[in-house]
C-alpha cells in the first residue's frame, strides 16, 4: 500500500523522536534507536554480519529531490534490497518525481519539505526516519546508492559518523572541475584548522551515520509562518553536519566513494556562492560551537574519541590520497 506524503509544513515544536513518521498511523513515532556496536579494532574490515546481537541495523536513506524523475529510476536500481526504508523529501517538484518514485518502490516513504534547499530537504527526511543508520543520497545518480554497504560497514565498526570522500584509495571522481577540487581543498584545510579535524573531502554530501546523532546535529525542520528560506536550508548543510559532529565528539572515519557524473539534468551547485556558504558555514559554526553543540557529548562508548577504519580497511588515516 502506497503511503500519502508526509508534510511537516505545520509540524509542532517537538524533539526529532516525536515526529510522526508515517501518516498511516500518526500516533506512531520513531523507535529508540539500538546501537550494538563493539569498539573498533585498527585494520579490520567488520561486516554487517559480524554485528554483535547478529542483527543487521535498520537503515534510512534520505533522497531529496526537485524534478529527478528521470534519474530516479537509476538511482532505485541500485539501492541494497535490505535497506529499511526509502524516504523521498520532495521540494514540490513540477515533474513525475513523486509517482514514479512510488512506482519503482511500494513503500517509499514521501516527505514534503516545508521550506526550500536541501538543508531543509535533509533535516524534514531526517526527522521522519525511523531507521538505526541515516545515510545522505543525492538523488541525481552522482553517489553510487552500491557504495551505502561500506558505510553502514563503517558505522558498524564503530564510528559514529561514516563521511564519504572522492580523495581516499578506492574513491574518486568524473565530475569535481579544477575550480571545485581547488576551493575544496583549500576549504578542508580551513576545516581542520579550526576544528581539529582530519577531512579530505568537505564539500562530499556522502554521508551515514547513527539516528541517535540527531539532536546533537540541531537541524530544525519545523514550519515557522512568515519564514523563508533559513540559515542551514542551503548546500551549506554538510558542512555544518560535519562541524557539528566533530564538536560533538564524534568517531569519524572516511569511505572511499566514487562520484559520477548527474544523469539527466542541470546542477543547481554553484561554484562561487556555494563556496561561499560553506566559509561562511565554518565561521560560523567555529563562533556558536559552545552554543550549538557542548564537545564530547557523544562519548558514550569506553574508547576515546578519534577516527576509525572505514569498512574496505581505508580510513581517514590510512591510504589517503592529496585532494590538490
Amino acid at each position: 500500500m502506497s503511503r500519502s506524503p508526509v508534510d511537516l509544513t505545520n509540524a509542532e515544536e517537538a524533539r526529532y523522536a516525536d515526529v510522526p513518521s508515517t501518516v498511516d498511523d500518526p500516533s506512531r513515532t520513531a523507535p529508540p534507536t539500538d546501537r550494538p556496536v563493539p569498539p573498533p579494532a585498527t585494520g579490520t574490515t567488520v561486516t554487517l554480519e559480524q554485528d554483535l546481537t547478529g542483527r543487521q541495523p535498520r537503515v534510512s536513506v534520505i533522497i531529496p529531490t526537485y524534478n529527478e524523475a528521470k534519474n530516479l529510476p537509476h538511482v532505485f536500481a541500485r539501492l541494497p534490497l535490505d535497506v529499511h526504508e526509502v524516504i523521498v523529501v520532495d521540494g514540490r517538484s513540477v515533474d513525475d518525481t513523486v509517482s514514479v518514485a512510488r512506482s519503482l518502490r511500494s513503500d517509499v516513504q514521501v516527505v514534503l519539505q516545508n521550506r526550500m534547499g536541501k538543508g531543509n530537504a535533509m533535516a524534514c527526511g531526517f526527522a521522519a526516519a525511523t531507521g538505526d543508520v541515516v545515510v545522505m543520497l543525492d538523488a541525481d545518480g552522482s553517489a553510487d546508492p552500491g557504495e551505502i554497504t561500506r558505510f553502514v560497514d563503517a558505522l558498524v565498526a564503530g564510528a559514529d559518523f561514516a563521511k564519504g570522500t572522492r580523495f581516499a584509495e578506492g574513491g574518486g571522481s568524473s565530475d569535481i572541475t579544477p575550480l571545485r577540487r581547488w576551493g575544496n581543498r583549500w576549504l578542508n584545510r580551513l576545516a581542520n584548522a579550526l576544528f581539529g579535524t582530519g577531512y579530505t573531502d568537505l564539500c562530499y554530501g556522502y554521508n551515514a551515520f547513527w539516528r541517535d546523532c540527531l539532536d546533537h546535529l540541531a537541524l530544525d525542520p519545523r514550519f515557522e509562518v512568515g519564514g523563508g528560506k533559513q540559515w542551514g536550508d542551503g548546500f551549506e548543510i554538510e558542512t555544518i553536519i560535519n562541524t557539528r559532529m566533530a564538536l560533538a565528539g564524534a568517531r569519524i572515519t572516511e569511505v572511499p566513494s566514487f562520484e559520477h557524473p548527474r544523469i539527466h539534468g542541470t546542477s543547481n551547485l554553484n561554484t562561487w556562492r556555494d563556496g561561499a556558504r560553506v566559509l561562511r558555514a565554518l565561521l560560523i559554526e567555529r563562533a556558536d560551537r559552545e552554543r550549538l553543540v557542548p564537545r564530547g557529548v557523544l562519548g558514550r562508548r569506553p574508547v576515546a574519541p578519534g577516527r576509525v577504519p572505514a569498512a574496505s580497511g581505508q580510513g581517514s588515516g590510512a591510504g589517503r590520497r592529496r585532494s590538490a
